[in-house]
């Protein structure tokens, strides 16, 4: 039965691709938890998605899982709003709440570095994030979109903490979105190559804006 549904991936609905996401929500999870470096596997993250307690999982990453899962569960049951600034900021907040990050929900409000580059972004203004996203979104090609939002969430560095978390979430929440994310039966990107992308893309020099989205196009096509 599975195998019927991805094969009709160019031809789903608004529906199905909800439906899809819903019954690969452990899968998400999973993946994207590990992008984070939280210790669980597989197995772990089923149990966790059905109530039970391992014991395995430290409460920090516990608090980070339910992150990941009420902003994937916030996304999925808001799939008719509109994609804006106040709803990316809903989305840090279900990712991070009870993760003792400040400002939560809200653009940072002191400077940050990043791992792997001496570049550092300047302090957040909303008129800047609203007029970049609408550019963003108004692109006529989806997989651009899907890449500049991808992109533009993490080098933007709007929030304190789980940048990363939230542009790799909607980044697959949208290819899935505008079916994208399957090609002839199978995923275009994978874990793993989703890990090294987002690193790639956090640790870039922002003038290679242009040449990173190019790389990570051509490497989605050919896929």
């Amino acid at each position: 039965m599975e195998v019927l549904f991805m094969d009709r991936k160019y031809n789903m609905t608004k529906e199905d691709n909800i439906f899809f996401a819903k019954r690969k929500l452990i899968d998400n999870l999973y993946k994207s938890a590990n992008l984070e470096g939280i210790a669980v596997t597989f197995a772990d993250t089923y149990s966790f998605m059905n109530n039970v307690n391992t014991g395995k999982i430290s409460i920090d990453d516990m608090l980070k899982l339910k992150g990941l899962k009420d902003a994937w569960e916030y996304v999925l049951n808001t799939i008719d709003e509109e994609l804006t600034i106040d709803y990316i900021k809903k989305v840090h907040f279900e990712i991070c709440k009870g993760q003792n990050i400040t400002p939560l929900g809200n653009f940072r409000d002191r400077g940050v570095g990043i791992t792997g580059t001496s570049w550092r972004p300047k302090l957040p203004e909303e008129c800047n994030y609203t007029k970049d996203l609408q550019e963003i979104l108004n692109s006529p090609h989806k997989l651009e979109k899907c890449i500049n939002l991808f992109c533009y969430l993490q080098r933007s560095q709007m929030f304190i903490d789980g940048n990363k978390r939230i542009g790799a979430t909607l980044f697959i929440y949208f290819l899935n979105y505008y079916d994208i994310l399957f090609k002839n039966g199978n995923r275009i990107i994978d874990n793993n190559t989703l890990t090294a992308l987002t690193l790639l893309v956090a640790q870039s020099n922002p003038k290679e804006k242009d040449i990173l989205i190019d790389l990570i196009m051509n490497f989605l096509k050919e896929n």
